[in-house]
């Protein structure tokens, strides 16, 4: 009798969404087509801060993560879910934050542990877990983001939101992103695959 081939264990990755509405949409749109590329071998693994669960709700894509990803996990505490420890023990391959209130961005920078996704960004650098980090304040200047309902709204980036966007670029094992696409980048990296994306819109 022939054995069967034992089935490869899927590889992890953890992807945290803070409460920020800038590139929500997209993002979740490039780890969608990412799931239909990767999804033999990956699971991605979703946690919703608090805020980035109201967020996710005030922009009608709760209920698409929860039918494209299967069960996402909400923040409780700063240990619950226990992604930090899950992370500390190398259970994912990365920790990807997509999108970064600049306020999750000021806590990583400054190496504060509050929350969930600060917390596990905390114990992921002490096991050498690579972060990467798609802030939603890149750089000083207005910007202009879209509302729920199609409007547009100009939001001035102060300069030192942007300032703590430049000290990640600067911590060892830390990767900051500009735009969702170059999620794709991230996962041919980690997974020596070139499979192209469909475009997102």
């Amino acid at each position: 009798m022939t054995a069967k081939p034992l089935k490869a264990k899927k590889k992890r990755v953890a992807w945290g969404i803070t409460g920020s509405g800038e590139k929500l949409h997209e993002t979740i749109e490039m780890m969608k087509e990412l799931k239909r590329l990767y999804g033999h071998e990956v699971d991605i693994n979703v946690y919703l801060s608090k805020a980035g669960e109201q967020v996710a709700k005030y922009y009608r894509l709760l209920d698409d993560l929860k039918m494209s990803f299967g069960k996402v996990a909400v923040e409780v505490n700063a240990n619950s879910p226990f992604l930090a420890g899950q992370l500390q023990l190398g259970l994912f391959k990365f920790l990807l934050i997509a999108p970064a209130t600049s306020n999750t961005v000021a806590k990583i920078a400054v190496g504060i542990a509050d929350s969930m996704l600060s917390n596990a960004a905390a114990m992921a650098l002490k096991a050498r877990i690579a972060i990467y980090v798609l802030p939603s304040d890149w750089k000083e200047g207005t910007v202009v983001t879209k509302l729920p309902d199609g409007r547009e709204l100009n939001i001035h980036v102060r300069k030192e939101d942007a300032d703590n966007t430049r000290k990640l670029k600067t911590m060892e094992n830390v990767f900051v992103i500009e735009h969702p696409e170059a999620i794709h980048e991230i996962f041919n990296k980690h997974f020596d695959k070139e499979k192209p994306a469909k475009p997102l819109f």
